[in-house]
């Protein structure tokens, strides 16, 4: 089926708009790529240091130019549940490549940081930046040009789009990411986050809360709930990089496995040297990058992407805007209830039907394009499936099911729980930013109310603790953008706006930061660009200004006459103390170099 009119006008647009350095992509792409193995333009000395330690016989294969070479490129790391159970993957992909005739080597690896971790603390302050280390790491990897494709093994909130990135700078490479899947249930989301409520207030104490926190995150694989790392799984698979049916397989399983080596054979195929070639630069193309827009508005992705997919498409020469996903959210309705959209994990939203049912359902009425590459084959159809373990310990696939195995987590096209994804774009006096409602009640969609500033989450916290915030009120959070401190995720002021808002107060969040918690129940202004540290308007609110949020109409105001507003020098602030400590000094450049959140937050293209 035909894409639905307004999401092909949408993606004509885009592709009008990418013309020039989506050209310059593809012909560098098309430059770059080879007919044969790509280390065939290699030295013997080149060679013989990238063989070293293969046996007598890959040597052999390896020192010709018939035996595709796949490069691993890998997160692992054992502190990390999500990124642990890629420990054995290298071995299982070296094995899978050998029977197909082929050969792997671990390319390198890059860093994987967790903001579960690392929130609230000084080392978040390298949390968004990391992204771009990430495709600098996987760059450095597949720089040696000793591979012929490349399988990434990543998961989480950076990790992905950093290797995203990766494989659509060496996009004449065939790439495949390969999941580790989420951890088995635990403690439901919505009991953790009634503990964090209680413990916010005063009424738990910190060994409550570490228990509910324990049980959340209890084992190896993905944490559970719907955040950026969850969407990065569903993006990958809507995109055309996973194998079908692979996102919410959980680890340590024998389909786990399977799939895995499936996935390692299908890089092998899909190379210059077998007869689907398939570069990942020319596979990954406007319509890949609205399919994966449409996902997130479908499934109340992580309000992250909003800066992470525009870099991830800039990659790859494709200039999409905000403007463009706060339009496809107009269109594309909401089919999934997981938390914090709802009370449900992943592991129930892929049991009700998953990915299989989801594309299936927006195929249905042309609100995905169907006519896209994949490392599966031609069209987005063959996605449309249910992933099981055959008899011989194979993967097999069925048809999807026509009816969700839960409705209250999964909806069909023609019940949607809501009739748009919930993602707004506003505009006003005080710039751009972006607002996700898929869990705000219609009734807190537009908050009027004074402005409180604080430079810092802790000050909002401490001011919480003192009992100051027992009013209406918009939370005025700056100084919190990429270049003013790395944008750091702004998660612990959740369960305090939480608090204060069951208590009947109208608040709201107004941030030149991030804070993927503000897909929950808190109508939250976030990414606000220019950002403050530049001097953009946000630095000129004052405390008790009138502010008005209006998720409906999509703007964003500061009630004060123009004329006085011009007239105010923006605030500048000591940002010495974010500067030095646990690494901030090494990311200095970073910081310097960022672009603004609307183009990516991104160091790596030039603005």
């Amino acid at each position: 089926m035909a894409a639905d009119a307004r999401i092909s006008r949408i993606t004509a647009r885009i592709v009008e708009r990418s013309k020039p350095t989506r050209e310059r992509y593809l012909d560098r792409l098309r430059n770059a790529a080879t007919k044969g193995a790509q280390r065939s333009v290699l030295g013997c000395a080149n060679l013989a240091h990238g063989f070293a330690i293969c046996s007598p016989s890959e040597k052999d294969a390896l020192a010709g130019d018939q035996v595709p070479n796949l490069g691993i490129i890998t997160s692992y790391n054992d502190m990390l549940s999500a990124h642990q159970p890629f420990e054995t993957y290298p071995a299982i992909i070296r094995q899978a490549a050998a029977e197909a005739g082929g050969i792997a080597q671990v390319a390198g690896g890059v860093p994987a940081m967790c903001d579960g971790v690392t929130q609230g603390q000084p080392g978040m302050e390298l949390s968004l930046f990391s992204r771009d280390l990430i495709a600098m790491s996987a760059a450095v990897g597949l720089s040696h040009n000793m591979f012929d494709a490349a399988v990434f093994l990543g998961v989480c909130d950076k990790i992905v789009p950093g290797l995203v990135i990766a494989a659509l700078s060496f996009g004449h490479l065939p790439a495949v990411f390969i999941p580790a899947g989420p951890m088995t249930s635990g403690l439901p989301n919505d009991e953790k986050s009634r503990v964090r409520q209680l413990y916010a207030e005063g009424k738990v104490g910190r060994s409550e809360l570490l228990e509910a926190e324990s049980k959340s995150y209890h084992g190896p694989g993905t944490c559970t709930f719907y955040g950026t790392a969850n969407s990065n799984q569903m993006l990958m698979e809507i995109m055309g990089f996973h194998m079908p049916g692979a996102s919410f397989v959980n680890p340590g399983t024998p389909l786990r496995e399977a799939l895995t080596r499936e996935a390692t054979k299908r890089a092998l195929a899909i190379t210059a040297m077998g007869n689907e070639f398939t570069p990942a630069g020319e596979m990954i193309d406007e319509r890949s990058i609205v399919n994966g827009v449409v996902g997130l508005h479908a499934t109340g992705g992580s309000t992250n992407h909003t800066m992470h997919i525009v870099a991830m498409a800039r990659a790859a020469g494709i200039v999409l805007t905000w403007q463009d996903i706060s339009e496809l959210s107009d269109i594309i309705p909401l089919l999934a209830r997981v938390y914090p959209n709802g009370l449900a994990d992943v592991n129930h939203f892929h049991a009700a039907g998953g990915m299989g049912f989801l594309i299936k359902e927006l195929l249905k009425k042309g609100l995905l394009h169907d006519d896209v590459r994949t490392v599966y084959g031609q069209g987005l159809s063959g996605y449309s499936i249910d992933v099981k373990l055959g008899a011989d310990g194979n993967v097999v696939r069925e048809p999807a099911p026509d009816k969700s195995h839960d409705p209250k987590v999964l909806a069909s096209i023609e019940t949607p729980f809501q009739g748009s994804g919930g993602l707004k774009m506003l505009r006003g006096n005080i710039g751009k930013a972006v607002i996700k409602i898929s869990a705000v009640k219609p009734e807190r969609h537009i908050v009027e109310a004074p402005a409180v500033i604080f430079h810092d989450q802790l000050e909002m916290q401490q001011a919480f603790k003192d009992g100051k915030l027992n009013r209406d009120f918009v939370a005025v959070v700056r100084f919190q953008g990429p270049k003013a401190n790395g944008m750091p995720e702004l998660h612990k002021l959740t369960p305090a706006l939480g608090v204060l808002q069951d208590r009947g107060f109208r608040v709201a969040l107004l941030t030149d930061g991030r804070m993927s918690g503000a897909s929950g129940k808190v109508p939250a202004a976030i990414h606000v660009t220019p950002e403050a540290v530049d001097g953009g308007p946000i630095a000129r609110i004052q405390e008790g200004d009138i502010i008005r949020i209006d998720a409906i109409a999509g703007t964003l105001e500061v009630l004060v006459d123009a004329a006085d507003m011009a007239e105010r020098e923006p605030v500048v602030v000591d940002l010495s103390e974010n500067e030095f400590g646990m690494g901030r000094e090494l990311f200095a450049p970073f910081r310097h170099a960022a672009g603004p959140a609307d183009q990516g937050a991104s160091v790596l293209f030039r603005h």
